[in-house]
């Protein structure tokens, strides 16, 4: 299958007319462009080092408000993209802002201009975190915005952020429920980054914020994307998307700044999945047997964890129960529905050559 390209056009902070506490977009994006300028250059870029089929090429316009730019400039970015998809070499527009930068006339216009996808910086649905955030407007707005851009068809992406002032595990998982309920087609998860030179910054080094481990944003992402799993919303993306600028950590004073923080995410969901089911699991242990966690093409690195750290965490939980398998195997089954395991117990003789994740 052909891999789907976003072709990315930074918006800069110049769209946004509100100052959150955990916001840093130079350092976010690592880019400095204004919005007013010629984005015909990057697309054209972008395409000549693409060469696949425009069906799976869209341009998106992320890194700030998009919508809170103007109506005037907002039009013409629109429409300069625009001029791609109607020549076939993209198939749509997608862009990200806030709920408070929404109304019938805004996307109206979006509409008119082959946008299909609109994603919402939601961040929290609790006002309580929404207020200690800076964040400008209500968990009410945010329904509302919801659902105006359910009601013109669009496809919607709700983000969210973890770890935000006052945000325990409990309002998280209340944000990822509401996200669902009002009708999001997909999600973005965000675990919180403190970038230097913010407020979030200062309230960090004068301890009246806790920044995230890594470990603790795994924890939490990982039962926030259980939620999502359940109700069938596509997650698009764990974490902020990898710059130069996070991957040296410029900038960045704390936080769950990881360039593999989706896969430890995923595996640890995998893990709490083999937990729920680890009474089965040593009832059916033996030396004499293998264990085989059957899953989806491509998931049994994540299963694994890194450095097989999820297999590794069993063998010794089973260990301690005094309930041993020879081997634990880990394959993959087309059959299997990606985000579930299943379990078998065979008795079969270890083949020679047979790889094993023991």
């Amino acid at each position: 299958m052909e891999k789907h390209i976003n072709i990315p056009i930074f918006i800069p902070h110049e769209g946004c007319r509100n100052d959150c506490v955990f916001c840093n977009q130079r350092t976010i994006t690592g880019m400095a462009e204004r919005a007013d300028r010629d984005i015909r250059p990057e697309i054209d870029l972008a395409l000549s080092t693409y060469g696949g089929n425009a069906k799976n090429a869209e341009i998106a316009f992320f890194g700030g408000s998009f919508t809170g730019i103007g109506i005037p400039l907002m039009t013409r970015l629109l429409d300069d993209a625009y001029e791609y998809v109607k020549a076939g070499k993209v198939s749509s527009i997608r862009l990200s802002t806030r709920p408070d930068y929404i109304d019938d006339e805004i996307l109206g216009i979006l509409k008119s201009r082959g946008v299909t996808d609109i994603e919402l910086g939601l961040q929290s649905m609790r006002d309580s975190v929404l207020l200690a955030s800076n964040r400008g407007h209500t968990a009410l707005c945010s329904e509302k915005a919801c659902a105006l851009i359910k009601k013109y068809g669009f496809t919607l992406t709700g983000q969210m952020m973890i770890g935000l002032p006052s945000s325990t595990l409990s309002d998280e998982i209340y944000t990822a429920e509401k996200i669902v309920e009002m009708g999001c087609d997909c999600a973005r998860i965000y675990p919180t980054v403190v970038f230097e030179n913010t407020k979030l910054c200062e309230m960090a080094k004068n301890g009246s914020y806790s920044t995230l481990t890594v470990d603790e944003a795994v924890a939490r992402s990982a039962a926030v994307y259980g939620v999502f799993v359940k109700n069938d919303v596509q997650v698009l993306r764990i974490g902020l998307q990898s710059t130069e600028m996070l991957q040296k950590g410029e900038n960045v004073y704390a936080g769950a700044n990881h360039s593999a923080l989706g896969e430890l995410v995923i595996g640890r969901y995998y893990a709490d999945i083999i937990e729920k089911n680890f009474d089965i699991l040593s009832k059916n242990a033996s030396k004499s047997r293998i264990l085989i966690i059957k899953c989806a093409p491509g998931e049994q690195s994540k299963i694994s964890g890194q450095k097989k750290k999820n297999v590794i965490a069993l063998k010794e939980e089973l260990k301690e129960k005094n309930a041993e398998y020879g081997a634990i195997k880990i394959i993959s089954d087309n059959n299997v529905e990606k985000n579930t395991l299943e379990f078998e117990f065979s008795t079969l003789e270890l083949k020679k050559g047979t790889e094993f994740c023991t």
